[in-house]
């Protein structure tokens, strides 16, 4: 139910506005940069919630091992690098959580151009960080912070209609 619960959430999230949801928000809003196409600004805390810099890397070698062995996803992932992968979600989520990352990959537009990703494809890659931060012991509040910081990332990723 939980689980549910959060997707439905992360869907609606994603099919709104997020610069109304950072309009919204105390500190105000950050820059537009790479990391996200949206000035989205984290919830205070966010980025020691999740064990600042190292703890964010714990969390993304664990996603990148489960995208790997997901069934829905493994395909589009097989000939990914998973040391730079997990080191580039490493850079994405601690600048967006408030740390003091920079992640200095393409755009998420330019990054997934030539991929076909449906919604049931980003619902999955959700669906399995939701795994990996369970399995981290991620408070469910400050699992749906973050998620709500990658959530107008849909608009950019998601290709298929």
């Amino acid at each position: 139910m939980k689980k549910l619960i959060a997707l439905t959430a992360f869907s609606l999230l994603s099919l709104g506005s997020g610069l109304a949801a950072a309009q919204a928000m105390d500190p105000p809003m950050k820059a537009v940069t790479p990391a996200s196409a949206y000035p989205v600004a984290p919830a205070v805390g966010l980025y020691q919630a999740f064990g600042e810099q190292a703890g964010i890397r714990a969390l993304m070698d664990d996603f990148v091992v489960r995208l790997k062995a997901d069934a829905r996803l493994a395909e589009a992932f097989k000939e990914a690098n998973p040391a730079n992968l997990a080191k580039q979600l490493t850079d994405q989520v601690c600048q967006l959580s408030g740390g003091p990352c920079v992640y200095k990959g393409p755009n998420m537009k330019e990054a997934h151009a030539s991929m076909d990703i449906t919604r049931g494809n980003f619902n999955a890659l959700v669906e399995v960080l939701q795994q990996s931060m369970d399995a981290g012991g991620i408070p469910f509040t400050r699992q749906n912070q973050l998620l709500a910081l990658l959530a107008p990332m849909h608009r950019d990723v998601v290709n298929v209609r």
